[in-house]
This record gives structure tokens, sequence and C-alpha cells, in this order.
């Protein structure tokens, strides 16, 4: 099956996470072929805009675990900082990148639905970092939750002791707009339509000024949280949990 289902609607590149058999979670394989789409839409002249999103029954459940639990500390870190150079090569590019969420958005995929530049989200979804429940920080993109809500609203929402419904999601700023169920996608293709008609030059000069805001530091801060998630890893709690996903596939 392919990681990824992509279509060009118009000036729109529409980027799908298609493994629903383990709930669009991110896995090496997937995050390779995402930043090949990635670049390739970028280099592609006629796409002015791109949406992102995941097949149904949600947009992603976040880092795959039954991956990461046959690893050892320091291949989980690795890991994931390739997953989270990744996502801040969604702020490097030069076309706007807008997250269409529905269903859920857990652990690295809110975190990814989070660097993007627009996220649209439906209301009744589902988001939640629950990798302090498991034992450990966020391993990566938590520069971009800072940028969206603050430190404050970014360090309650990393305890993750709740979770947040998706309008919840759009007061505080992980998302930029709240629609009902099932409407998430065509809201993001319309916001991606709409900026698609701006002049190229001008909706590039702007993502490039703000960069440097909207992603505070990334790579020091991902480098930084992956040297905690390290520590961490080595806790009872961690080690618990990951002994739950490391069972023979």
């Amino acid at each position: 099956m392919n990681m990824l289902d992509i279509a060009i609607k118009q000036n729109t590149a529409v980027i799908a996470l298609n493994r629903p058999e383990r709930r669009n979670a991110l896995c090496t394989e997937g995050m390779i072929a995402l930043r090949a789409a990635l670049n390739e839409v970028e280099r592609n002249p006629s796409v002015k805009a791109i949406v992102l999103t995941g097949v149904a029954p949600a947009f992603c459940a976040g880092s795959d675990l039954k991956e990461l639990a046959v690893l050892d500390i320091e291949g989980m870190r690795d890991h994931e900082l390739e997953t989270a150079a990744v996502a801040r090569s969604i702020a490097l590019l030069g076309k706007p990148v807008i997250a269409a969420v529905e269903g859920y958005a857990l652990g690295g995929g809110f975190i990814l639905a989070a660097s993007c530049d627009l996220v649209v989200t439906a209301s009744d979804a589902r988001w939640h970092l629950p990798e302090v429940m498991n034992g450990w920080i966020p391993p990566w993109g938590l520069g971009a939750l800072l940028a969206r809500v603050g430190p404050v609203v970014a360090r309650r929402l990393t305890w993750g002791a709740e979770a947040i419904d998706g309008a919840r999601a759009a007061a505080l700023g992980v998302a930029d707009e709240a629609v009902e169920a099932g409407q998430a996608l065509e809201k993001a293709i319309s916001l991606a339509d709409s900026l698609a008609r701006l002049p190229a030059r001008a909706v590039r000069s702007t993502k490039e000024f703000f960069e440097p805001f909207a992603h505070l530091d990334g790579e020091r801060l991902d480098q930084a949280a992956a040297r905690l998630f390290v520590r961490d890893c080595e806790s009872v709690e961690a080690k618990a949990t990951f002994a739950r996903f490391s069972v023979k596939k």
C-alpha cells in the first residue's frame, strides 16, 4: 500500500497520510515518503498551495510505537529527529501548507498538524499529547506549539492530562479554524485555493519573513527535547509503555 495519496486539484496539492490500518501513524518509510512528496509539489510550478490530511478514520495517531519499541534508545532518538526534520521542513517550503484534521490528531500527529502554516479542524476532532502519560516528553515540534499558543498553554497541552476537541483547539490557537465534522478538508482546500490566487512571490516572501517566529528556533529545541526524551525513556513508566508495543507483529 502507498504510504500517501497525492492529488492535484487546480493549483492545490492534497497529500493524505494513508496508513489507516495503523491509524496513519508516523513510521520511517512514511516520513521518507512525506518528505519526498513535499519536495515534489514544492518543485511543481502548477502547485501554489498544499493541503495535508489523513485517510479516514483520522489525521494521525502519532509515532508508530510498534516501530519505536524494537529500537534501542539511541535509535529512537535518531528516528524522532528525522521525523522532526520533516515537520520543520514545512516551514521552509515556499508554498503555504494547510492541515485538515478529522477524527483525531494525537502525539506526533498533533505536532505535525501544528507545524503547518494553517490548521483546519473538525470541531469534534480529538487532540491530545499523550507522551507524558506514557512516560516521556514529546521529542520534537514543541517550538511550533509554543509559537501558536505561548509557553503556559503549551506546557499544559504537553502535560496532556486531558484531551481537547477541535473547537477547544481553535479557541486556544492550536488550530486556526474549527468546522463541522466532515468539512475540514473542504474548508482547507478552500483556504488553499484562496492563497493560490495570490501573487506567488509575495506569498513566499511573507512565509519566509515569518518563519523564524513561527517555529522559534525549532532545530535547537528539537535537539533539546530529544535529549530529554532519551533520559525519560530510561524510566520505569516509559519502559512499561514500550513493552506493551514490542510484541511480535
